[in-house]
Parts: structure tokens; C-alpha cells; sequence
């Protein structure tokens, strides 16, 4: 048995991995970090259109603040977030994109003086200031109120994964590519590391950590249809799961991208609406307006993908030989905007649909895109119930999205939460307490029990197909746990993936061989990812309302007297067939923006008891501070400054709000 010791341990090689790994390395522990791919493939590279930071560079962003983005982002979570934790994200949003400038992301830069910009479908000349000419432009995106969002043209993922995959190799971190964590070791009470699987040999390794931080990413491909890459299926939540001790947080918050090109699933950034892109029906009809005539096309994306789902349903959707789908125009951008803003756009119409968005609609319909839920976590990154485990980005519920989470928020959120996780982390590591002191037998048998259940599966005479079963589960979640959901579906859904799982404790395999071997890696995935599909399935079928991205047709309502709640989800032992599940009340008299109508469509929700007190006590506490600093009035509705690490508590410098130097917690 081999047994690798490191400090740190990261499960995931994306944005969020890497930087934790970094931001752990640099105050002087070992990091290890995992791998499915090479780092510069992770699923991290996908994003496009860019990052929310309130820079308030561009002039359609001038004026934005910290506490803009901060209500953009609860307005959008439906208030299902934890609004101390998006505080902390809003605050250090800033120093994260110009951080990353500093390492060497090439942000697209504003210009100064007239430039031609699409706004409601219509030329419009802005002039963009001149002492902002050099610094980080930003573009519009669904749900804001300014134009918030930087990026390198639209392959903002790229650039930033490119840039950090070096820093961490400039940091000297070693990433141990093509491995598998399979299990986490723990005690019952703390995590010391994780077994892992070479994909290669199928050699079983143990290593062995101070601290373990999950950072896999999402569960796409739960979904038949997915934005998702293909390694993105949730294995990190089925690890933090397993142990029958940490709890997933909001499974049934499930996000859809309005625009997948149909019908390969392949996003097209946010970016296209953005800029000036406009959705049509199958008449060449922009519908949007009709559903949201204030935001229209750049809605939050739950809306819009209903909405967009809902005029299919009333016959305007276009047909091709694969079904039916609706229209997104960018050809009004022209083509130097196209080839020069969106060349990634350009790319993948090219060369997936053999369509010139130049000239051409582009066909789209939502798909699969995001998991607001993940690895239940506290501010700082740790489980509340299993010590020494840390998750961050899309495989965490941190939890700053809560029931729908805006785009550019998720990149930024790897970014960000990495920043603060890793220095939880290693704070976490300098404490003598937090030494590894397991006994060697404990690591001893997990390793018995993993190897244990790759032999039933390659010498046993199992009969079941792990292909047919996931696929089955694909279709299951599809068509029964999608945009809209009915208790009947949900249902039939838990009841399906129930029998899936215990069929797939009786697969079998063709081939033996115990190397490199995808039907077995198959296999054994297939069996975590029922138990996360049953976590996103149970619980949508338990919350009787509708919050965000999770629409119940027979619930239409968002229920804050009942169910103003996180859900959590544990799965307790190895024969059960459905996860067990608690609920995490969120506390309305805490709220520094308590609940109320988002912004779309009718007013029609149930308040929760304490939110008439506290929102007269919150405009009480503005009319009689209504000559103070926005900073004051912050730290008066809701302190948070004391949850961030100290390096990342200062505030941040705008062209009109020059830097200051107390630090958040000293202005009074």
C-alpha cells in the first residue's frame, strides 16, 4: 500500500483547485492537488462571456458599488443565499479580477471616447470617459443593473484557467493528472484525505492530508443534455456524501442556460444578449418583451429559460429533424463585433450547426447548465460537520447563489472563493491541533474497502449494464427533473433513479482488465451519481414551492413562511436508496436585504413572518443614517467584515470613489 502525506489535498484541477492549492502554498504548506485532466482542460475553460466585479469602469457601469451587485445577487438567488457570504464574495470580487490582471489575464480594455453599442435592439453611441481609457471594460448581463461583467472577448475561462494553471506551476505545486479520488478517509468526525485511483494502472493510492478541499466542479452530466463537459458528473458531492457525515446543500436548485445551440447542448455565452442579441420564434417574432418588458432578453436565467420553454409550449417554437427550438440573432452586431467580441460564438456555430452567425440565426434551447447546490460549507469554506473538509466553486453550497445564481457570478465565484478558502485552509494547517494523527489501519482499510468494491465489479457476475443504467438515469432526469417540475414527475423520478440504484449494485462487466478500463470507471461512477441525482429528485419533490430555478407547476408560489430553507441532504448507509434530508432555516432578522418581489413577472409570493418587522426595521435604520457613509449603513444593517480573511478586507478604489485605507470593520 502506498501512502502519499501532503499538507493540503485538492480534489479538482479547475479555477476553484487551483486556487486554493495556491493560496495555501503561498503561506507556506504542501499542496497536492487532483486531477481528471490536465488542469488547462478542466471544465473551467468553457466560460465565455465573463466575470461580475463592480469596477464601474465602462460608462453603463458607472455608479456600481459593492452593494449593487450585492442586491443583483440576492434578487437572483430568489433570497435563497446566504447574504453574509455574498458579501464576502461582492467585497473581494474586485481585488480578484485585478489580481488575475496582475498575473497576466488579458482583459479586454475600455476606450475612450464614442463607440456604437446594441441596447433593446438599437444602435446607441456612448462615450466612454477618458480616465477610464486603459482599464478593465465590462459588458452587460441577465439580471444586473449595470454593466458589471469583465472579460477577454469570449473566451474568459480560457484565459483566466491559462493564467492560473501557471501560477500554481510557478508556485511549484504538483498536480497529479489522470487520478481518481474514489472515497475520503475520515474517523467520523474528521477528514485525513482521500483513496485515489490512477486511470491509468488502477493502482489504489491513499493520501493523506491535514486538510482535503473538494473542487470538482458540477453534475451536468446527471442531465442527457448539459452545457456540462463530460467529466463534470458530480463525483466530488457523491465523495462529500458518502461518508454519511457532511451534507449537500440545495440539490434541487438546478440551473438552465436559455442558449444551448440545438440540439448538440453547447453553451453560447450570455454575452451574445449581452451585447445586443435578441431572441426569436419560429415568425422571426423577438417574444421576450412580451413575457418581461423591462429586462427582456437579459432576464435571470431561470426566467428566461422559462419563458423561452413556455412559447414552445404555445406552438412558436421552429422545427428541425431534431425537434423544436427558438432563434437567437446576434447578426445586427455585425461582423467585427462577431469575429472580434464573440470569435468563440463564431467558432462553434461554424463548425457544430454549419451556421455563419454573421448571417444566420443561431437555433438554441436551454440546457442543463449549473448547480447552485454542492458540498454544504460554512463562510470559511469548511464542512460544519465533518472537520478538516473544505469545498469551493460550483462543487460547494458556499452558499452565494442560493436558487438561481447570475452569470459571470459562477467564474467569479472559483476565483474568489478559492482566495478565501485557501487562506481558511491554511490558517486551518497552522493550528497544532489540526495535525495528522490517524492510525495507519484506518487508512488501511479504506483502501481494503474501495479495492473491495472494484473486485465485485470486475470478478463479479453481475448482469446489469452501467452504460444502459446511466443513460436511463440521463433520460429520467431530463425529462422528469428539468425547467418545470410536478409532484407526479418527481415522483415517478425518485422511483426510477431508486430502482437504478439497486440495479447498480448488480453490474457487470465485459472487460476484466483493471488498467485503463472506461466501462469500469463507468461503473463505479454511475453508482455515485444515482445517489446525487436522488439528492437533486427527493429533494425537488419535497419543497413544495417554487424558488429560482426550481419550478414546481403545482407550487407556483415561493412559500418564505414555509420554506425560506437550505435543504440538506446526507445519505446514511451504504443499502439506503434515498438520501435523508434536514432543512437549515435561513434568518430573516439577520438580512441585510430581506425578502421581497425579485423583479419579474407577478407579485405573488408568502412572506415570511419576520420580514414586515424586519424590512421597517432596515429603511428605520437607513432614514436615521441617511447622511452616513454607504459603508456605515453596511456595517450597521449587517456586519460581515470579521467572516474575511484580514488581507482581503480593505475596500475598493473606482474612478469616482478614490481608495480608502480603514479597514471595513473601522468605519463607523
Amino acid at each position: 500500500m502506498k501512502i502519499v502525506y501532503t499538507d493540503v489535498l485538492v480534489i479538482g484541477g479547475g479555477l476553484a483547485g487551483l486556487r486554493v492549492g495556491i493560496g495555501a502554498k503561498r503561506r507556506g504548506h504542501d499542496v497536492i492537488i487532483l486531477s481528471l485532466v490536465p488542469p488547462k482542460r478542466s471544465h473551467s475553460a468553457a466560460a465565455q462571456g465573463g466575470m461580475q466585479a463592480s469596477l464601474a469602469n465602462v460608462i453603463k457601469g458607472q455608479g456600481d458599488t459593492e452593494d449593487i451587485h450585492f442586491e443583483d445577487t440576492v434578487r437572483g438567488s430568489d433570497w435563497g443565499a446566504d447574504q453574509e457570504v455574498v458579501r464576502m464574495f461582492v467585497n473581494t470580487a474586485p481585488k480578484a479580477v485585478r489580481e488575475l490582471a496582475a498575473w497576466g489575464v488579458p482583459w479586454s480594455r475600455v476606450r475612450k471616447g464614442d463607440r456604437d453599442v446594441i441596447i433593446n435592439g438599437q444602435k446607441v453611441t456612448i462615450t466612454e470617459r477618458d480616465e477610464a481609457h486603459g482599464l478593465l471594460a465590462q459588458r452587460d448581463f441577465g439580471g444586473t443593473k449595470k454593466w458589471r461583467t469583465c472579460y477577454v472577448s469570449d473566451g474568459t475561462g480560457h484565459a483566466m484557467l491559462q493564467t492560473m494553471s501557471d501560477q500554481a506551476i510557478g508556485s511549484a505545486i504538483p498536480v497529479h493528472e489522470r487520478v481518481e479520488a474514489i472515497a475520503l478517509i475520515h474517523d467520523g468526525a474528521r477528514c485525513y484525505g482521500a483513496i485515489v485511483r490512477n486511470l491509468i494502472t488502477g493502482e489504489l493510492l491513499a493520501y493523506v492530508a491535514k486538510a482535503t478541499a473538494i473542487a470538482s466542479g458540477g453534475a451536468g452530466r446527471l442531465y442527457r443534455v448539459t452545457t456540462n463537459a463530460v467529466i463534470c458528473e458530480g463525483i466530488g458531492g457523491a465523495l462529500a456524501l458518502e461518508t454519511g457525515v457532511a451534507t449537500l446543500g440545495n440539490m434541487e436548485a438546478v440551473q438552465f442556460h436559455p442558449t444551448a445551440i440545438f440540439p448538440a447542448g453547447i453553451l453560447v455565452t450570455e454575452g451574445c444578449r449581452g451585447d445586443g442579441g435578441l431572441l426569436k420564434d419560429v415568425d422571426g417574432h423577438r417574444f421576450m418583451p412580451d413575457y418581461e418588458p423591462e429586462k427582456k432578453e437579459l432576464a435571470s436565467r431561470d426566467v428566461v429559460s422559462r419563458r423561452m420553454e413556455e412559447h414552445i409550449l404555445k406552438g412558436k417554437g421552429a422545427k428541425n429533424r431534431f425537434g423544436q427550438h427558438l432563434w437567437l440573432d446576434i447578426t445586427l452586431l455585425g461582423e467585427k463585433h462577431i469575429k472580434h467580441n464573440l470569435r468563440e460564438v463564431w467558432e462553434i456555430c461554424h463548425y457544430f450547426l454549419g451556421v455563419d452567425p454573421v448571417k444566420d440565426w443561431i437555433p438554441v434551447r436551454p440546457a442543463q447548465h449549473y448547480t447552485m447546490g454542492g458540498v454544504r460549507t460554512r463562510p470559511t469554506g469548511e464542512s460544519p460537520t465533518l472537520k478538516g473538509l473544505f469545498a469551493a466553486g460550483e462543487a460547494a453550497c458556499w452558499d452565494m447563489h442560493g436558487f438561481n445564481r447570475l452569470g459571470g457570478n459562477s467564474v467569479a465565484e472559483t476565483v474568489v472563493a478559492g482566495m478565501i478558502v485557501g487562506e481558511y485552509i491554511a490558517d486551518f494547517c497552522d493550528r497544532a491541533e489540526n495535525e495528522v494523527a490517524i492510525p495507519t489501519a484506518l487508512v488501511h482499510d479504506f483502501l481494503r474497502r474501495e479495492q473491495s468494491k472494484i473486485d465485485v465489479l470486475v470478478d463479479g457476475r453481475g448482469t446489469e449494464d452501467a452504460s444502459a443504467i446511466k443513460g436511463q438515469m440521463q433520460d429520467l432526469m431530463t425529462a422528469r427533473v428539468g425547467i418545470f417540475r410536478r409532484g407526479e414527475d418527481l415522483g415517478a423520478a425518485v422511483d426510477g433513479l431508486q430502482q437504478l440504484l439497486v440495479r447498480s449494485r448488480n453490474i457487470g462487466l465485459k472487460c476484466k482488465a483493471r488498467g485503463a478500463n472506461p466501462e469500469l470507471v463507468t461503473a463505479y461512477r454511475v453508482q455515485k451519481m444515482l445517489k446525487v441525482a436522488l439528492c437533486i429528485a427527493h429533494g425537488a419533490l419535497t419543497r413544495t414551492e417554487s424558488r429560482g430555478a426550481h419550478f414546481r407547476q403545482d407550487y407556483p408560489r415561493r412559500n418564505d413562511a414555509e420554506w425560506l430553507k437550505r435543504t440538506l441532504a446526507s445519505w446514511k448507509s451504504e443499502t439506503d436508496t434515498l438520501p435523508s434530508l434536514a432543512f437549515e432555516a435561513l434568518d430573516v432578522r439577520r438580512m441585510e436585504l430581506p425578502p421581497g418581489w425579485r423583479g419579474y413577472g407577478a407579485k405573488d409570493y408568502i412572506d415570511h413572518p419576520d420580514t414586515p418587522k424586519r424590512a421597517a426595521e432596515v429603511e428605520a435604520l437607513k432614514q436615521a443614517m441617511s447622511g452616513a457613509a454607504r459603508f456605515a449603513v453596511q456595517e450597521a444593517l449587517m456586519p460581515y467584515a470579521s467572516l474575511l480573511p484580514e488581507r482581503y478586507r480593505g475596500r475598493n478604489e473606482r474612478i469616482d470613489e478614490p481608495l480608502a485605507t480603514e479597514p471595513l470593520e473601522a468605519v463607523q
